[in-house]
């Protein structure tokens, strides 16, 4: 399956950064899975005590990050798998900053979140590869916006592309 990118009617403006690094990436199905390796390799081999670093006091640690890439996974599949259904009701948004709070993700094993990460995605791919194209072309409502399906494909692997950037510009530089 290769996925044309999403036009802006599709989703929020909000998530055109996403969408956009999505689109770089070329085939975004081919990346869903590639990412996987990419974030093992980038903190796979950190102490739990690396993966604690953050760059300032009200910043999100390392493991913080990886627990918030688990809580999107979730969120965006659900919203996938509702509007690849056909399914109208308005989806709810989400408090990224309460759920990241609330994870305890600095007192849990990065294995364990990257394994976490791993089993969702793992998921998540057998379930877009399933969908037709008919289910990647419907439109629902998440956080008061319209939104494709296929946006939601392209949003997955964005999100963890801006994250990544972020990690590898402003984190691992002062592990390395």
């Amino acid at each position: 399956m290769m996925l044309t990118p999403p036009t802006p009617e599709e989703y929020a403006s909000f998530y055109s950064d996403y969408v956009q690094r999505a689109t770089e990436r070329g085939d975004v199905i081919a990346a869903l899975p590639i990412q996987i390796n990419e974030l093992n390799a980038a903190l796979g081999d950190l102490s739990d005590e690396q993966a604690r670093f953050r760059t300032g006091p009200a910043e999100w640690s390392i493991k913080e990050i990886v627990s918030h890439l688990i809580d999107v996974e979730r969120v965006f599949s659900y919203r996938l798998l509702c509007i690849s259904r056909n399914d109208q009701t308005s989806l709810p948004g989400f408090e990224q900053d309460n759920y990241v709070r609330e994870s305890g993700a600095d007192e849990l094993p990065l294995v364990d979140l990257l394994i976490e990460f791993e089993f969702l995605r793992r998921g998540n791919i057998l379930a877009i590869n399933h969908m037709s194209e008919e289910a990647l072309k419907r439109v629902g409502t998440a956080s008061g916006a319209a939104i494709s399906a296929k946006a939601l494909v392209y949003m997955l692997v964005g999100h963890v592309e801006h994250h990544m950037a972020s990690m590898n510009e402003k984190y691992l530089p002062n592990l390395r």
